[in-house]
């Protein structure tokens, strides 16, 4: 099947049913049916093909998500051709041209609040014919440019023309053509232009299906960048294919009023479920938190109360209620009754879970959501593989494993040679389907390294439970090595860090065959100054930096011997030694990609001088003259 059969299929079946909430000129949500999508999304394609894009054409898509977005990706996608889609978090305009070149593009779509960008490195890009602008003003255009609005026009005016070749093409189309080349935001190396066919798609979408049913009457609020697979295909094409609806975040006038509006237009759009990633979790649950202080210290110990029997109850949602009794049920449900349920209505009242994507989620976070009655249900993917491998779901749950395996997905752990390991046992995660894309585009080499006789070596440490549910560990190229190389993944470490202790806000841990573990720590300052102040110090000289230090040190070592948290890791990859970054992790110092993860081959190469120092005698004590500077600065 291909994206416009599936489109087609759910248009004849809920022509009526809202597919797209957005916001208009009045800043109130307006529903666009799915019948209306394709009268836009036909006229569109007839106005690409008056333009004179044919089967095969790469046009890149750069804008903010909105119905205009999802009109040209499946206007490209009826013509046989390809798009691109770009992150409007791509800053770099070496990046943006990297992109657009190396994927050949001969056209670009973009919104006006991108369109500057692409104005400033159109020199660089000759193959460039035609740039079509989403603009929401009278925007005065350049000779190469057509606004939105007039392909839409053009493809009306001359819709009865083309119809019956327009149907010919779309009717034509292979699953194993390709509909996207999506571009890897990059956690270890340089951005790969991942070959996505229709076929990939329309697979994981029924694949889906295995995980969670999906009613027609659910909606989502698409907070993710429409152009991640995890958004594209969860999103987008499993809403569309069960006829349930997608809300569009309202766009601010800047970046950071845009991620303001996400929780009034939670409250307005009143999504069902909300596709999530760790650092948009983390920001929910500190402003519950937060909510709470604020109605004062009774509210909060009844919450913290409430919290801890939630925890002793729902245990790891495999074995919920097995560890308390009925009183306890009972208990919970009045407080349910007068807290979760008040916490839930914050989210529109109707949100019944998250899905959790992206990177791995702390299952501290994913207790604290379980207990409130909205759980956040961890799942595993790759943009190689459309992107879903597993998740949890309401049904069948283990908090803390990454869920398990869609089915008509073939999955294995192997060791570094390739042999199959038994249940339980730690290796790569080796995975085969229609869902794994086709390759990567013109790198042949990088497709034969992960790409052997059909299985997509995913270089994703992790192993099978008895249960069927999957644990992923972190990435291989991200492991610590030890100087007797033994190796152990340093996310669960960082996110404990962070998640556990009020004064790191950021941390990268490094191991490379070194006798002890470093980390590199940018701290909670405004945390620290609070700190201080309770003891008439001022981080701004010696005596309250070196104070602060300690404070860290002590975080630190409560996963240590006789500390409070000191089964949780073997001590060996605890850092022994820590430097103090003046800067933090962001996507502007192209430290963070665009889901938000940390690109740990950039971090250590920024940071190389730094990391070498924390391995000298002066580095190991952590009370030195850098970190002091650093933490006064």
């Amino acid at each position: 099947m291909t994206i416009p059969q599936l489109f087609e299929k759910s248009v004849t079946k809920y022509p009526n049913n809202t597919l797209v909430l957005e916001k208009d000129s009045t800043r109130e949500y307006q529903s666009i049916s799915y019948s209306k999508i394709k009268d836009k999304v036909y006229n569109f394609s007839i106005g690409l093909m008056e333009l004179g894009i044919e089967f095969g054409e790469r046009l890149a898509l750069l804008s903010e998500g909105r119905s205009e977005w999802l009109i040209s990706e499946l206007s490209m996608l009826y013509l046989g051709a390809i798009n691109v889609p770009l992150s409007v978090k791509i800053n770099e305009l070496s990046d943006l041209r990297f992109r657009i070149k190396h994927s050949g593009c001969n056209y670009i779509v973009v919104s006006e609040r991108q369109l500057e960008k692409v104005r400033q490195i159109i020199l660089d890009l000759p193959k460039i014919k035609k740039i079509i602008i989403i603009n929401d003003s009278n925007l005065t255009l350049n000779d190469n440019e057509i606004s939105y609005n007039d392909v839409l026009n053009l493809g009306k005016t001359n819709l009865k023309k083309h119809s019956n070749a327009f149907n010919n093409i779309w009717e034509s189309l292979k699953g194993n053509d390709i509909a996207n080349i999506s571009y890897t935001s990059g956690t270890t190396a340089d951005p790969k232009g991942i070959m996505l066919t229709h076929r990939n798609y329309t697979a994981n979408v029924e694949q889906a299906k295995s995980l969670i049913s999906i009613p027609e009457y659910y909606s989502s609020l698409l907070i993710l960048p429409w152009d991640h697979s995890f958004g594209h295909t969860v999103g987008l094409y499993t809403l569309i294919d069960n006829g349930a609806s997608l809300s569009v975040i309202e766009l601010g006038r800047t970046p950071m009023e845009t991620l303001r509006n996400i929780p009034k237009n939670i409250k307005e759009a009143k999504p069902t479920f909300i596709l999530s990633v760790p650092a948009l979790a983390k920001n929910f649950k500190k402003n519950i938190e937060k909510g709470i202080k604020d109605k004062g210290p009774k509210v909060e110990k009844l919450f913290n109360n409430a919290l801890e029997l939630a925890y002793k109850y729902n245990g790891i949602g495999w074995d919920k209620g097995k560890n308390g009794n009925f009183i306890d049920k009972l208990k919970l449900k009045l407080y349910d009754k007068i807290l979760f349920s008040k916490i839930r209505e914050g989210f529109g009242g109707k949100l019944e879970f998250f899905i959790g994507g992206g990177a791995l989620l702390d299952i501290e976070l994913q207790k604290f959501f379980y207990a409130i009655g909205i759980p956040m249900y961890q799942g595993y993917g790759l943009s190689e593989s459309a992107p879903i491998i597993s998740s949890n779901a309401p049904l069948k749950h283990k908090l803390g494993s990454s869920g398990f395996i869609v089915k008509n997905l073939d999955l294995k752990i192997c060791d570094s040679k390739g042999n199959e390991l038994p249940i339980g046992e730690k290796g790569e995660i080796v995975v085969k389907g229609e869902n794994i894309m086709k390759g990567y585009w013109n790198n042949e080499t990088a497709t034969n390294e992960v790409l052997q006789g059909g299985w997509l070596f995913t270089g994703d440490m992790g192993y099978m439970d008895n249960d069927g549910f999957l644990y992923v560990l972190g990435r291989f190229k991200s492991l610590l090595i030890g100087n007797d190389g033994e190796k152990y993944s340093p996310e669960g470490i960082e996110e404990a860090l962070v998640e556990q202790s009020n004064c790191i806000e950021q941390v990268m841990l490094y191991n490379n065959q070194n006798n002890y573990t470093s980390a590199l720590i940018y701290p909670n300052k405004s945390y620290l100054i609070s700190k201080l102040k309770e003891n008439n110090l001022d981080i701004k000289t010696k005596e309250g930096a070196i104070a602060a230090l300690k404070i860290i040190q002590n975080e630190i070592d409560l996963y240590l011997p006789d500390g409070k948290y000191e089964t949780m890791f073997p001590h060996r990859w605890i850092p022994a030694a820590f430097g103090i970054l003046d800067e933090g992790f962001t996507e502007e110092n192209r430290l963070l990609n665009s889901t938000m993860k940390m690109v740990r081959g950039k971090v250590e190469e920024k940071h190389n001088e730094f990391i070498e120092f924390l391995y000298s005698p002066e580095g190991k004590n952590n009370i030195n003259e850098r970190n002091i500077k650093n933490m006064i600065s």
